[in-house]
């Protein structure tokens, strides 16, 4: 915002015999919002704008210096309907205070009137209107959701099931030992479908299969030794993963 517009903020907010404080208090807003606004280191939202309007009873144009008091109201409407954008666009959020990155390939914005991001394809437009628009759809939030759910379904209950087979063979057949290794499938099957889904190897709990499959070998066969020979294959795992992960392409998924 330029100094000009920055001391007309001040001119009006001293004409009203409002402090920052006091401005800030009726705009819901920090005093140091105001204070950054009236240095030019900010620029106030839509909204603040036309609430400031109103508290200094003047329209926008003649706050922003856009049009001197008493101009024709042919003029005036002339310049509302240019500025105006039209019903189906929605207008990106001021840019001000925020993150703003951009580089050759899109921009993305991240502020107090919401998100905007933009690429050379995709545009995502996220309001205070809790609207998400994706590739010209819109969703509110909730639907939004309700998607991502139907796309990721809730996981099985494993823990409930590893439970009630522990129980079951417990008090049926009374192995307590070493029917408690079924627990471990809870975190092994949970980390190995999300590997499978992502295609990401390296998250793949290739140590935790090794630990069972140990576990067992040693408690139903007594093969402790040289069962104990399966560990030496986890540095070896992880090194053909990074050796075939580095020969992907950056666009393939890792």
């Amino acid at each position: 915002m330029n100094m000009e517009i920055a001391n007309q903020l001040v001119s009006l907010r001293k004409k009203n015999g409002l402090s920052q404080e006091a401005l800030a208090e009726k705009l819901g807003i920090s005093r140091q919002a105001v204070s950054k606004w009236e240095r030019g280191e900010a620029s106030p939202d839509t909204d603040n704008l036309i609430q400031l309007a109103k508290l200094y009873q003047i329209s926008l144009d003649e706050m922003l210096l856009l049009k001197t008091p008493g101009a024709p109201d042919e003029e005036e409407a002339s310049q509302t309907k240019t500025d105006d954008p039209a019903p189906d666009e929605t207008p990106p959020p001021q840019r001000g205070a925020g993150i703003h990155l951009k580089s050759k390939d899109g921009e993305i914005y991240i502020g107090r009137d919401g998100i905007y991001a933009t690429d050379f394809t995709d545009t995502v437009h996220s309001q205070d209107t809790a609207r998400l628009t994706i590739n010209g759809q819109s969703y509110t939030w909730r639907e939004a959701r309700a998607k991502w759910r139907h796309n990721y379904p809730a996981r099985f209950p494993l823990t409930l099931l590893a439970l009630l087979i522990y129980l079951g063979v417990g008090m049926l057949y009374d192995i307590w030992h070493p029917t408690w290794l079924v627990f471990l499938l809870i975190p092994l099957t949970g980390k190995t479908l999300a590997a499978i889904q992502h295609k990401n190897w390296r998250k793949l709990p290739y140590p935790l299969i090794i630990t069972v499959i140990y576990l067992c070998l040693g408690f139903l066969y007594h093969s402790w030794h040289p069962a104990w020979v399966l560990f030496l294959t986890i540095p070896l795992y992880y090194s053909g993963v990074s050796y075939f992960t580095a020969k992907r392409s950056p666009q393939e998924p890792l």
